[in-house]
């Protein structure tokens, strides 16, 4: 993977893969949701819905037009930390996909009807998620944890910042994050560095950075507060879900709480399905979650219950948890999700598409392009007892987030705890 900085600070990183005639690129911009204003929440959602909905030059239906006349692929989407732009095309169509990109992110227009019509539907989507039991769950999860911090919310926002938010808001957000020192491209496919780096430069090397800096975000501290929140509703089953504060993608401690979640929650495997689904027939489903974030993360265990088990399944995901901090992992158990780890970690680099978006990512988040190669080694040496010192440091006090009928979550904190 080659690495190059433009006169106009974009980093481009290029892999020339010659197996297969297909180009894939990814186009990152440091902006998301961690980004907004808590007022403006879900503003870089509704950004990635309308950006391909209209430039200066193309309106929306020129743009899916032209995509699909190449038999190309073009999508837009935004993540807490990052926007990302992708595309697919064959290497004969890649200058002319470049440039729609390029018009794309310099000057869409993000048209008023455009605008309406995305609005509506992430207002939708956010009405509907409230009636899925386990985002209630996930959702009060998240806003106990993290406070004022945009983690705390989900990227679509929420009903009331949403309504609030137009053509203007877009706008202004658009022209703050979205400038050539605060992107990241990744191609990879049948394409050399060097004609990437042309490429790029034709598209965009004429694209200024502006005289104003980058917006130094300033985010509030998060407060370590474990309380219980319940909301009761009339469902056929129970979600318990634990939560516990834990490190960044920065932190030395991020591959052993990536094995910790692989050895707890990935797959038909791990120890939570083993023994609360497959033993003790406790679980519809379980599993575990530890996503890799700029700021501090947060590690998670949840099931899915009947009600008359919410009491037990709330006692045993904690104590699958906390035992680790008392029993250290034999050497079989660690290495099997060593195993487990990085045999998936190389089955997500197989295609173009994959291998650029790893890259990227990895760019964008400030580890770099050699991350590829730290992350295997960090996680081939940890030892069992890093795990239980890992362990130890965060699994204390958990978050806890119950969802249920009435009958099942009310008053269970004040009995169980």
């Amino acid at each position: 993977m080659q690495r190059i900085v433009t006169n106009n600070g974009m980093v481009v990183l290029a892999l020339e893969n010659p197996a297969a005639d297909i180009i894939a690129t990814r186009i990152f911009v440091k902006s998301g949701s961690r980004f907004e204003p808590r007022y403006q929440a879900g503003l870089s959602h509704l950004l990635s819905s309308v950006i391909t909905k209209g430039t200066e030059q193309l309106s929306a239906g020129e743009i899916a037009e032209k995509v699909e006349s190449l038999g190309a692929s073009l999508g837009a989407d935004t993540t807490t930390d990052y926007f990302l732009l992708s595309m697919k095309t064959v290497s004969a169509d890649f200058s002319e996909m470049l440039e729609l990109a390029g018009e794309l992110l310099r000057s869409p227009t993000f048209p008023e009807a455009e605008v309406e019509l995305e609005r509506r539907m992430t207002l939708q989507a956010i009405k509907s998620q409230q009636e899925q039991p386990f985002t209630v769950a996930f959702e009060q999860l998240r806003q106990a944890m993290y406070q004022d911090h945009p983690y705390a919310l989900s990227s679509l926002g929420t009903v009331e910042t949403v309504a609030n938010l137009g053509r203007g808001e877009l706008d202004r957000f658009h022209h703050t994050y979205f400038r050539p020192d605060n992107t990241i491209i990744c191609v990879v496919g049948r394409i050399t560095p060097e004609e990437v780096v042309n490429q790029i430069e034709k598209v965009f090397g004429d694209w200024k950075i502006p005289d104003t800096p980058i917006p130094t975000v300033e985010l509030p501290e998060i407060l370590a507060f474990p309380h219980p929140r319940i909301t009761p509703i009339p469902t056929k089953q129970s979600i318990v879900m634990l939560g516990y504060l834990t490190a960044s993608v920065n932190h030395p401690d991020y591959a052993a709480l990536k094995l910790i979640n692989t050895y707890l929650g990935n797959g038909l495997s791990s120890r939570l399905f083993v023994e609360l689904r497959e033993k003790r027939g406790l679980a519809y489903e379980v599993s575990a979650f530890y996503p890799t974030r700029l700021d501090a993360s947060q590690f998670a265990v949840y099931m899915g219950t009947a009600p008359e088990n919410t009491e037990v399944a709330l006692y045993s995901l904690r104590t699958e948890v906390e035992r680790l901090c008392k029993i250290p992992l034999k050497a079989d158990e660690l290495q099997a999700a060593k195993n487990k780890l990085l045999g998936q970690y190389a089955l997500g680099k197989q295609t173009n598409a994959q291998i650029a978006q790893v890259f990227g990512w990895y760019e964008t988040l400030g580890l770099g392009v050699g991350f590829d190669r730290v992350f295997p080694k960090a996680v081939a040496v940890v030892t069992p007892e890093e795990i239980q010192e890992v362990a130890s440091r965060y699994f204390t006090e958990p978050y806890i987030s119950l969802v249920g009928p009435e009958s099942a979550v009310e008053g269970l904190i004040e009995s169980s705890w």
